[in-house]
């Protein structure tokens, strides 16, 4: 990874990039009205990539309600990205940190620049603009979100921050 990975309790750097639709999304606003969490991956039309998506997708209820959004980062186009999420019917944002290549994932700590990808990275940012959560997997090593379900309940709750392993 390029940088130093965001730790819980650190401020989460505000970005705003374009999803697969061409809309711009910006972190900032978003944390105004609910918590989002953050799924970096390296490359769209990849297997491991491809089925952590899936999951999102096959279960959105459990990542978008009214206390949390989520949004998946990745370096691809985004033409490849609405080619990628209209084949497999992804119906959340899918953005595209292109240009400049890796801007985000590297603010964020997840981007291997020698690969040109963002890494297997995972962050929940509460409201107040701080991770709350966060989970780093290896590129091949598949995520699992199950921390992310406890992390989340835990900031609801008021409790103090979770950090995934």
């Amino acid at each position: 990874m390029s940088e130093q990975i965001l730790s819980v309790g650190d401020v989460a750097p505000d970005f705003a990039l374009r999803d697969q639709n061409g809309a711009d999304v910006t972190l900032g606003e978003l944390t105004a009205q609910r918590a989002v969490l953050l799924v970096f991956y390296p490359f769209a039309f990849s297997g491991v990539c491809t089925s952590e998506l899936r999951e999102i997708r096959d279960d959105l209820g459990r990542f978008e309600s009214a206390d949390v959004t989520t949004l998946a980062i990745s370096c691809d186009p985004m033409f490849s990205l609405r080619a990628w999420a209209d084949r497999e019917g992804y119906f959340f944002p899918l953005l595209s940190d292109f240009w400049p290549h890796g801007e985000v994932a590297s603010a964020y700590g997840v981007f291997d620049e020698g690969a040109g990808m963002a890494g297997r990275g995972t962050f929940l940012v509460g409201r107040d603009g701080r991770v709350a959560w966060r989970l780093v997997n290896p590129a091949g090593e598949r995520r699992d979100f199950g921390g992310y379900d406890h992390a989340l309940q835990e900031m609801l709750g008021g409790a103090a921050a979770v950090e995934g392993r």
